[in-house]
């Protein structure tokens, strides 16, 4: 049978279609009828049916650590919730929710802690990513609306990425920019970003300004356009106000080139290229992300851009806008019920006159929020001081995604209550877990998400839920109701999408952009029928709404879009002697977010196996540190331990790691523990793109390689290790400070007594296997770092079910086998070609990554690899001259 769903990755919102095999699925490909991928899918989506595994599933209810029933563990929720009410006060109860939620759970999460329970201590995992965006959007439009769609990239001619590596991040988007670019050579591309990154392949200019220097580059950019004469005049008198301030403190800034470029770490001829550039073409697109809004002056940053597109009245008109790339699938979905703690439903806010009363009527809520709630590190911080007595956390793991973790998970151990919804039973978060429920993941949820585009598409349940997992809007009715509360008699999620659809109409006339009321008695057949589409979707525009602000109006009360004066500021955490580096921190891209999915698919280990961190040649050196050593990151808040890679594109007194290791997968591989809780004043978001630190070589005595059927038992007596899952087994790469004078001595305490072994005079080298019975059980392989094989051949010895050749076991000691060939590093993960294969083909001629890809198939399907094929041609052609 043939299923369609939506990827649950990033915010691009790609279609999915699934064969679907009874309780499971296959061949897992792009919808060629999806207006957002039009088929194309990223080998994240590609993977999908891998991460379905059923090993590592929560399935059963627990309370206290022991196994309960729905029964049990729904009524022991509602008791300890209404009890901590009862006794401290509604602001003494929180939730903190996730992008992962559908739009379903979310509405009715925010409708029972804001409406029932009484309080907006309700926070997402968007508050990391996207609430700068949110208030950037408020402040100028009057509204959180994105004004473009994903057709603007194919007409614009400029594209200006700020902050963004699509080419990983958003790489189906990056495809079409790409394809954009092929059409139309004479599309500009710039992208404004402190690293060399794999979007810079598709770059005319690559702006690798200072870190921090976003606002004070996008001011100066406004400055020069009045300067040139190029102001749209008649715009900024029709549609906007406030012009004249925002210019004014822009041209504080001004726009010398000579001085703007010393301010911004850039060539002066660069920064004069993409000035004039942007003044001279019409149709620009300004596309930015993380690298803008995580930051403590990310609102500024957003108003900066939206500044430059009100004063040349390129918005609201096709091939042109600013244009924020959301992180998650569903984090548009959650801002439009009201998901964070400074919003409520339908895109309305505790600050507008008649809001609450509006909201508060329609859901006839006993005990409605007065006020905002705790955003999520203030949230965090009142738990550490013992202000918020019970928390639920959904489908998130703020253990590791918040800054400063230790101080998160030190808060929720010593929280009262800790009630976690999740389909992972092992997480950092869920280790500290008081009462664990099962939650549906995605092929088992239903219902819908919103993507960057303001495209809603369904994600449907397609296979049924795993042991006694349900869903979050279930769950929440539930405990809604044991509590006393009415309104929560839910039987399926269109009766919660069409209630959700009602309020976004009620008392609405064109005064609010979120409007999707056209769906307000949307039936069962319907919801299970329902095309992408684009909101509002109203009676007047039954079809969906492609872009915004169209016809020059906006949701302010003059009608008129606000120019935001910005004063450019200096990111809080400065290098100093302790700390002189600057860490920057990001995803990479075949893994996503903490890797509670990913992590169950061994081919998207392939690129990068463990935590890793970028630097600068120079900055290597005067440290003595060189290629693939192992190094620890640290401050004076906390430690990242993690293998070096040397880096020309990497700035000079800057680092780069990755956000997606924890305690799950490596030893000390949660980066946001060096992180400090510092926010942005408007938002509330953390400057996580923007931390210090110094690095330094672990110089560890010994490494390893260790094999293992089941989950490793030594790991605690290891410096350094991290987890790379493969088909058949698992590989940990674990290293010690301390020597070893016996290894079979070590092994025996450890493993128990080999069965084979070999070791060299030195004892620097040894290598030792152990069986249960006659099936290989484990394999431990001392060895330099630099001179350990394929792992893909030890990983299929374990899947015999037959003893073990004489010559499999002579192989198994030398680590080599004559009968597989070690790929080298896999580059393309879609189908599996490794960077030996794609040198000889170089070697033989290939001299792009299309000729590459007619060899190898490398970079023809999602086309993430692309950017890394076209280095290394250039690399090989470098040499050569």
């Amino acid at each position: 049978m043939k299923g369609l769903t939506t990827c649950p990755y990033c915010g691009v919102g790609c279609g999915v279609e699934v064969n679907v095999q009874g309780s499971s699925m296959d061949k897992v490909r792009g919808d060629k009828q999806h207006p957002a991928n039009f088929g194309r899918l990223c080998v994240k989506g590609s993977s999908l049916h891998e991460t379905l595994s059923h090993e590592g599933r929560l399935t059963v209810p627990s309370v206290d650590g022991q196994t309960v029933d729905w029964p049990e563990a729904l009524d022991e929720v509602a008791k300890r919730f209404k009890s901590t009410i009862e006794e401290h006060g509604s602001d003494s109860v929180a939730f903190y929710l996730s992008g992962q939620l559908l739009t379903e759970d979310y509405y009715v999460a925010n409708k029972l802690i804001k409406g029932y329970m009484g309080t907006a201590n309700v926070d997402t995992n968007s508050r990391l990513c996207m609430a700068s965006s949110v208030v950037g959007h408020k402040r100028a439009f009057g509204s959180d609306t994105v004004p473009c769609c994903y057709e603007d990239l194919d007409l614009a001619d400029m594209l200006v990425l700020v902050g963004s590596n699509a080419a990983w991040n958003h790489p189906i988007l990056f495809q079409q920019m790409q394809a954009a670019k092929k059409r139309n050579p004479n599309l500009k591309v710039v992208v404004i970003d402190p690293r060399k990154t794999a979007t810079c392949d598709l770059a005319d200019l690559h702006l690798a300004f200072k870190p921090g220097s976003d606002a004070r580059l996008f001011c100066s950019l406004l400055a020069y356009i009045a300067k040139q004469g190029a102001l749209n005049t008649d715009y900024i008198e029709a549609s906007t106000q406030g012009f004249e301030a925002a210019l004014e403190k822009a041209k504080e800034v001004g726009c010398d080139f000579d001085e703007m470029a010393a301010a911004c770490d850039l060539d002066a001829g660069d920064l004069a290229q993409f000035f004039n550039d942007y003044v001279a073409t019409e149709k620009v697109i300004t596309i930015y992300s993380q690298g803008v809004n995580q930051s403590a002056s990310g609102s500024n940053n957003v108003n900066a851009i939206i500044n430059c597109h009100l004063a040349t009245g390129r918005i609201g008109k096709p091939g042109m806008g600013p244009f924020s790339f959301t992180g998650q699938p569903n984090a548009m979905g959650g801002r439009e019920v009201g998901g964070l703690a400074n919003q409520l439903a339908a895109h309305m806010d505790f600050k507008t006159p008649g809001a609450i009363d509006r909201v508060q009527r329609f859901w006839n809520a006993p005990n409605m929020a007065q006020q905002d709630g705790l955003k999520a590190v203030d949230l965090f911080n009142a738990m550490d001081e013992g202000k918020i007595k019970a928390v639920w956390i959904m489908a998130t793991n703020p253990v590791v995604s918040l800054p400063d973790a230790d101080l998160v998970k030190r808060a929720l151990e010593k929280c009262e209550t800790v009630v976690v919804s999740e389909c992972v039973a092992n997480t950092d978060t869920t280790q500290v877990a008081d009462i664990l429920l099962p939650a549906t993941g995605w092929s088992e949820k239903d219902g819908t998400v919103t993507n960057s585009e303001r495209r809603i598409s369904r994600q449907r349940g397609l296979i049924p839920s795993l042991g006694m997992a349900r869903h979050d809007w279930w769950i929440m009715s539930e405990v809604a109701q044991r509590m006393g509360y009415e309104g929560f008699d839910y039987s399926h999620p269109y009766e919660i999408f069409a209630e959700h659809a009602q309020l976004s109409g009620f008392e609405n006339n064109g005064s609010r952009d979120f409007d999707i009321s056209y769906f307000s008695d949307i039936t069962r057949e319907d919801f299970d029928k329902l095309k992408p589409i684009q909101w509002p979707v109203t009676a007047d525009a039954p079809e969906g709404t492609a872009r915004m602000f169209t016809d020059g109006k906006f949701f302010t009360p003059s009608k008129k879009a606000n120019f935001v004066p910005v004063s450019p500021s200096a990111p809080v955490q400065q290098p100093n002697k302790l700390a002189p580096l600057i860490m920057n921190t990001g995803r990479i891209r075949d893994q996503w977010h903490t890797m509670t999915r990913t992590g169950n698919a061994p081919r998207l280990f392939q690129h990068r196996q463990e935590p890793f961190v970028e630097l600068h040649p120079r900055d290597a050196v005067s440290r003595n540190i060189a290629e693939g050593d192992l190094v620890k990151v640290f401050n004076q808040q906390g430690r990242y331990v993690a293998r070096a890679r040397i880096e020309e594109g990497q700035r000079k007194g800057e680092v780069f790691v990755p956000m997606h290791w924890n305690d799950m997968f490596a030893s000390n591989g949660r980066m946001s523990t060096l992180v400090e809780k510092v926010t942005d004043p408007f938002s509330g978001q953390p400057e996580s793109k923007h931390a210090i630190c110094d690095v330094a070589a672990l110089a560890p005595a010994w490494e390893a390689w260790f094999i293992t059927r089941s989950d490793a038992k030594l790991l605690e007596k290891a410096d350094y290790w991290a987890k790379i899952p493969k088909s058949n087994s698992c590989l940990y790469h674990i290293a010690g400070v301390d020597g070893v004078e016996a290894w079979p001595a070590w092994c025996a305490d450890h493993l128990g007594a080999p069965e084979i072994e070999m070791q060299d005079g030195s004892g620097k080298r040894y290598r030792a296997a152990g069986f249960d019975g006659d099936r290989l059980d484990w394999v431990l392989l001392v060895l330099p770092y630099k001179e350990y094989p394929s792992a893909d051949w030890l990983d299929s010895l374990f899947a015999k079910e037959e003893p073990l050749s004489e010559l499999d076991r002579q192989m198994l000691l030398t680590a080599t086998d004559v009968d597989v060939e070690d790929p080298g590093t896999i580059i393309c993960s879609c189908f599996q070609v490794g960077s030996y294969a794609i040198e000889d083909a170089i070697a033989a001629g290939c001299n792009s990554a299309e000729a590459l890809g007619k060899k190898l198939k490398c970079g023809t399907n999602c086309g993430s690899c692309l950017p890394e094929l076209s280095a290394m041609v250039d690399a090989v052609h470098a040499k050569a001259s």
